[in-house]
Protein backbone atom coordinates (compact mmCIF):
# COMPACT_ATOMS: atom_id res chain seq x y z
CA UNK A 1 0.00 0.00 0.00
CA UNK A 2 3.15 1.85 0.26
CA UNK A 3 2.64 3.25 3.82
CA UNK A 4 5.72 3.09 5.94
CA UNK A 5 5.18 2.99 9.70
CA UNK A 6 7.51 4.79 12.11
CA UNK A 7 6.58 3.44 15.65
CA UNK A 8 7.73 5.35 18.75
CA UNK A 9 7.11 3.18 22.03
CA UNK A 10 6.78 4.92 25.39
CA UNK A 11 8.55 2.63 27.64
CA UNK A 12 8.62 4.49 30.79
CA UNK A 13 7.17 7.71 33.06
CA UNK A 14 7.55 9.90 32.24
CA UNK A 15 6.95 9.78 28.91
CA UNK A 16 8.33 12.22 26.26
CA UNK A 17 5.30 13.36 24.12
CA UNK A 18 7.82 16.10 22.79
CA UNK A 19 10.65 14.28 21.53
CA UNK A 20 8.24 11.48 20.25
CA UNK A 21 6.76 14.40 17.69
CA UNK A 22 10.56 15.38 17.16
CA UNK A 23 10.68 11.91 15.71
CA UNK A 24 7.96 11.96 13.69
CA UNK A 25 8.79 15.97 12.43
CA UNK A 26 12.42 13.81 11.22
CA UNK A 27 10.87 11.32 10.08
CA UNK A 28 8.81 13.13 7.79
CA UNK A 29 5.77 11.23 9.01
CA UNK A 30 2.15 12.42 7.53
CA UNK A 31 -0.26 11.52 9.62
CA UNK A 32 -0.51 10.29 13.17
CA UNK A 33 -2.47 7.14 14.48
CA UNK A 34 -2.63 6.77 18.39
CA UNK A 35 -3.41 3.40 19.12
CA UNK A 36 -5.92 2.91 22.50
CA UNK A 37 -4.14 3.09 25.74
CA UNK A 38 -4.75 3.99 29.39
CA UNK A 39 -0.86 5.02 29.38
CA UNK A 40 -2.01 8.11 27.05
CA UNK A 41 -4.71 9.51 29.46
CA UNK A 42 -3.52 12.22 30.77
CA UNK A 43 -2.11 13.34 27.48
CA UNK A 44 -5.40 13.45 26.16
CA UNK A 45 -5.00 17.24 25.47
CA UNK A 46 -1.53 17.50 25.25
CA UNK A 47 -1.12 14.70 22.43
CA UNK A 48 -4.08 16.29 19.88
CA UNK A 49 -2.30 19.98 20.64
CA UNK A 50 1.37 18.24 19.65
CA UNK A 51 -0.11 16.97 16.34
CA UNK A 52 -1.75 20.02 15.44
CA UNK A 53 1.58 22.11 16.20
CA UNK A 54 3.26 19.71 14.03
CA UNK A 55 0.82 19.57 11.34
CA UNK A 56 -0.05 15.96 11.57
CA UNK A 57 -3.62 14.82 10.85
CA UNK A 58 -4.13 12.71 13.75
CA UNK A 59 -6.48 9.73 14.41
CA UNK A 60 -7.79 8.51 17.66
CA UNK A 61 -9.77 5.43 19.51
CA UNK A 62 -12.17 7.17 21.09
CA UNK A 63 -14.34 10.68 20.78
CA UNK A 64 -12.83 12.55 23.82
CA UNK A 65 -9.96 12.81 21.51
CA UNK A 66 -11.74 13.90 19.02
CA UNK A 67 -12.99 17.04 21.17
CA UNK A 68 -9.71 17.60 22.50
CA UNK A 69 -8.49 18.25 18.82
CA UNK A 70 -7.90 15.02 17.31
CA UNK A 71 -8.80 15.37 13.49
CA UNK A 72 -10.47 11.77 13.67
CA UNK A 73 -11.95 9.13 16.29
CA UNK A 74 -13.27 6.03 15.44
CA UNK A 75 -13.73 3.23 17.54
CA UNK A 76 -16.13 1.08 20.00
CA UNK A 77 -19.39 3.34 21.30
CA UNK A 78 -17.89 3.64 25.37
CA UNK A 79 -21.82 4.71 26.77
CA UNK A 80 -22.96 1.69 23.82
CA UNK A 81 -20.20 -0.63 26.25
CA UNK A 82 -21.49 0.89 29.56
CA UNK A 83 -25.26 0.17 29.28
CA UNK A 84 -24.12 -3.44 28.39
CA UNK A 85 -22.56 -3.57 30.93
CA UNK A 86 -25.30 -2.33 33.43
CA UNK A 87 -27.54 -5.03 31.84
CA UNK A 88 -24.70 -7.56 32.58
CA UNK A 89 -24.68 -6.32 36.68
CA UNK A 90 -28.43 -6.29 36.40
CA UNK A 91 -28.51 -10.03 35.05
CA UNK A 92 -26.26 -11.42 38.03
CA UNK A 93 -28.57 -9.33 40.70
CA UNK A 94 -31.34 -11.05 39.18
CA UNK A 95 -29.28 -14.55 39.71
CA UNK A 96 -27.69 -15.07 36.83
CA UNK A 97 -24.19 -16.79 37.20
CA UNK A 98 -21.48 -15.07 35.77
CA UNK A 99 -20.23 -17.80 33.88
CA UNK A 100 -23.45 -18.18 32.51
CA UNK A 101 -23.47 -15.07 30.83
CA UNK A 102 -22.75 -14.69 26.89
CA UNK A 103 -19.60 -12.92 26.21
CA UNK A 104 -20.43 -10.08 23.86
CA UNK A 105 -18.39 -8.16 21.11
CA UNK A 106 -19.06 -4.47 20.91
CA UNK A 107 -21.19 -3.74 18.10
CA UNK A 108 -21.59 0.00 17.89
CA UNK A 109 -18.62 2.12 16.62
CA UNK A 110 -18.62 5.72 16.22
CA UNK A 111 -16.50 7.95 13.76
CA UNK A 112 -15.78 11.56 15.04
CA UNK A 113 -14.83 14.43 12.81
CA UNK A 114 -13.21 17.45 14.11
CA UNK A 115 -13.82 20.16 11.45
CA UNK A 116 -12.32 22.73 13.65
CA UNK A 117 -8.44 20.71 13.41
CA UNK A 118 -9.49 19.73 9.63
CA UNK A 119 -8.94 23.74 9.04
CA UNK A 120 -6.89 24.42 10.58
CA UNK A 121 -4.69 21.58 9.19
CA UNK A 122 -6.02 22.70 5.74
CA UNK A 123 -7.53 19.04 5.35
CA UNK A 124 -10.78 18.72 3.35
CA UNK A 125 -13.05 16.16 4.75
CA UNK A 126 -15.27 15.27 1.92
CA UNK A 127 -18.76 15.16 2.20
CA UNK A 128 -19.28 11.19 2.39
CA UNK A 129 -17.23 11.00 5.34
CA UNK A 130 -19.04 13.51 7.10
CA UNK A 131 -22.47 12.51 6.56
CA UNK A 132 -21.21 9.09 7.71
CA UNK A 133 -19.53 10.52 11.02
CA UNK A 134 -21.76 10.06 14.26
CA UNK A 135 -20.94 13.64 15.15
CA UNK A 136 -18.70 16.43 13.49
CA UNK A 137 -17.25 19.12 15.61
CA UNK A 138 -16.96 22.44 14.73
Amino acid sequence: MGVALKIHEFKRAPYDYEGAFADFVQAKADALLALASGLFVSARQLIPRLALKHRLPSMFNKYLWAEAGGLLSYGVSFPDLYRRAADMVARVLEGSKPATLPLEEPSTVELVVNLKTAKALGVAIPQSIRVRADRVIG
